[in-house]
């Protein structure tokens, strides 16, 4: 285990992050390598859960808001919009 996932680990029990959470802060995390396709449909099928899509987007919205040497959680906050939407065609 990398020192940035085990520091990741520490924050969502320190921060007592739900699953929902847990699960968008691995797909934006600051890792150069982008989130696999079954993390992302997790994720859009935790929206359909109305309280789980409270907690997915205010994370998104969050990661957002990101700026400086995160700038990865920005760029990656994208992704699961992307994702959802292909889902839906």
């Amino acid at each position: 285990m990398t020192t940035s996932a085990l520091r990741r680990q520490v924050k969502n029990i320190v921060h007592n992050y739900s699953e929902a959470e847990i699960k968008v802060r691995e797909a934006t995390s600051n890792d150069p390598w982008g989130p696999s396709s079954s993390l992302m449909t997790e994720i859009a099928d935790l929206t359909f859960n109305v309280v789980a899509f409270a907690e997915v987007m205010g994370m998104l919205w969050k990661r957002l808001n990101d700026s400086g040497k995160n700038w990865r959680h920005v760029y990656k906050v994208l992704r699961p919009f992307t994702h959802s939407q292909t889902l839906s065609i």
